[in-house]
């Protein structure tokens, strides 16, 4: 048997992280080395390749502790060669989906753009035309891709402040349910020191007696005495462990001795109908037992006056064997159930402690016809006195509160900001592209049509063999010559086409004088 230690989960994901990062340098590497190990070969081709595919091993391994500088490095490999940009939209996404801020990548955006323009417009004195196709490869290349990272990003906040709410929920419910239950202990503890603080005060008063007896010898008076003071001691004892954990204002409602036939009886006294049938012997019940019977058709009863009213309501207290069931069964209402707020179902939850804590079961729920059963099976001899028993928890029981930061109310709140955040990134994802080639046009469409636009009608007028210098209204410049039109002595404007300002007029020239003008398609 091969036994794992507790480090092998970290060395799988370390794997794990390893696979994907070498997949991912194979990715974007595919297209690097495919075009550098192609014929043919320029004079250093090899230890030139090698070092584009350590930058783009270098940029892998900055995408998982500085996800940022993996775009930049990548951008600056487009300059020496222009499949990098293959590359750009996986490490912006990758941005993306691994930072946290904002701020740090509009910063990085920005020096790539400022950078990019100087380098371009300033030292390679390349055109505006160029300018504006690598302003817009960037934006849908890493501006867009960075958005949809990010989005995915908080996409997966949104999932885990889901998972932390419901968990939160749960926690808070099933804290709900086990304060309730300690509740329920607490008023069987309190229960148990009046009802064995009266059994051991009397004791002590049967012993005191004794201790007086005039016809009693001194050996036997003394012994009167220890007894006496053994149960003082015990007493006080019980009323220190038990009786602190008596509720507030948490004295038994039940009057002493109040049996349940006198329970029904009070029922019926005040409206309700309600019919019993008692086994015989039925009220000769073990304390604790009989404390869950009376409590099971108290419940029951005050459910069925309140939901139920003016329904007929059925109480059996039978023995079988070695254990009493106990069942009250209502009918639905004949006038509909009054208003009343929903109910929370703790006096459920406090009968089910209170009957597993007499050793029994509880079954409680709707009947098909409408009405209501609870039904309970109890133990017909006293249960075994255990921690459990006594309303006393163990250690294991103890309840663990839920941390504050984890509470409902925060949970949500987080929920929603993890929505709202979702939300904000998939709107800028989807008009952010738009607006910055919007704001990329309006930029670039102003330089590049500056003194370069010739209209229809001028463009009309002009008549062949007519001197250059001689034409109105020609343009005082011109746009650089397309590449797929190469033809010396001509001159190319525009008619101001947006956003592109394409070629719309060539004009060619012939000893200075006007040869053709032509409209391009």
């Amino acid at each position: 048997m091969r036994i794992l230690d507790s480090s092998s989960p970290g060395r799988l994901d370390r794997r794990r992280r390893l696979l994907s990062d070498v997949l991912l340098w194979a990715v974007v590497a595919a297209p690097v080395g495919y075009a550098g190990f192609s014929p043919p070969y320029a004079p250093y081709a090899v230890p030139l390749v090698v070092g584009k595919l350590v930058m783009l091993g270098a940029a892998v391994v900055a995408s998982r502790r500085q996800p940022l500088l993996a775009p930049v490095l990548v951008v600056l490999g487009s300059v020496v060669d222009g499949n990098f940009a293959f590359a750009i939209p996986v490490f912006s996404y990758l941005a993306g989906r691994r930072t946290a801020s904002v701020g740090p990548a509009a910063g990085v955006f920005v020096l790539i753009v400022g950078g990019g323009t100087a380098l371009n417009l300033g030292l390679l004195g390349t055109g505006a035309a160029t300018w504006f196709l690598l302003a817009s490869v960037l934006l849908f290349a890493a501006v867009f891709p960075w958005l949809v990272g990010r989005y995915r990003r908080q996409q997966q906040e949104l999932a885990d402040a889901g998972r932390r709410h419901v968990e939160a929920s749960t926690r808070e419910q099933r804290g709900a349910a086990e304060r309730i239950r300690l509740r329920e202990r607490a008023r069987i503890a309190g229960e148990m020191h009046d009802s064995l603080g009266h059994d051991l005060s009397l004791i002590a008063l049967r012993a005191a007696a004794l201790e007086v007896a005039a016809d009693l010898d001194d050996r036997h008076r003394a012994a009167a005495g220890e007894l006496r003071a053994s149960v003082s001691a015990a007493t006080e004892r019980l009323h220190e462990i038990i009786g602190v954990l008596r509720e507030e204002g948490g004295a038994s409602v039940r009057p002493s001795g109040e049996t349940v036939a006198e329970l029904v009886e009070g029922a019926r006294e005040a409206g309700m109908a309600v019919r019993m049938e008692a086994a015989p012997g039925a009220a000769e019940l073990p304390a604790m037992t009989g404390h869950a019977a009376h409590r099971i058709v108290r419940e029951a009863l005050t459910n069925a006056a309140r939901y139920a009213p003016g329904a007929p309501v059925e109480v059996s207290v039978t023995r079988v064997g070695d254990r009493v069931e106990v069942a009250v069964v209502n009918d639905a209402p004949p006038a509909g159930p009054l208003p009343a707020p929903p109910s929370q179902g703790s006096g459920l939850l406090a009968l089910a402690e209170r009957v597993r804590l007499a050793g029994g079961t509880l079954q409680a729920g709707p009947r098909t016809d409408g009405g209501f059963a609870v039904r309970a099976a109890l133990p017909a001899t006293g249960p075994v006195e255990t921690a459990a028993g006594t309303g006393l928890a163990a250690p294991s029981d103890a309840v663990v509160e839920p941390d504050p930061s984890e509470r409902p109310v925060d949970a949500e709140r987080r929920l929603h900001d993890a929505r709202r955040r979702v939300r904000r990134s998939l709107l800028v994802a989807l008009v952010a592209p738009v607006g910055f080639a919007l704001v990329l046009s309006l930029v670039y469409y102003p330089v590049a049509t500056a003194g370069t636009v010739l209209d229809r009608a001028t463009f009309d007028q002009m008549r062949l063999g007519t001197a250059r210098s001689e034409l109105a209204g020609l343009p005082r410049r011109q746009l650089e010559r397309p590449t797929t039109a190469d033809r010396d002595g001509c001159e190319y404007y525009t008619d101001g086409n947006f956003p592109l300002a394409q070629p719309t007029w060539r004009l060619c020239f012939t000893d200075g004088r006007l040869a053709s003008k032509e409209w391009i398609a």
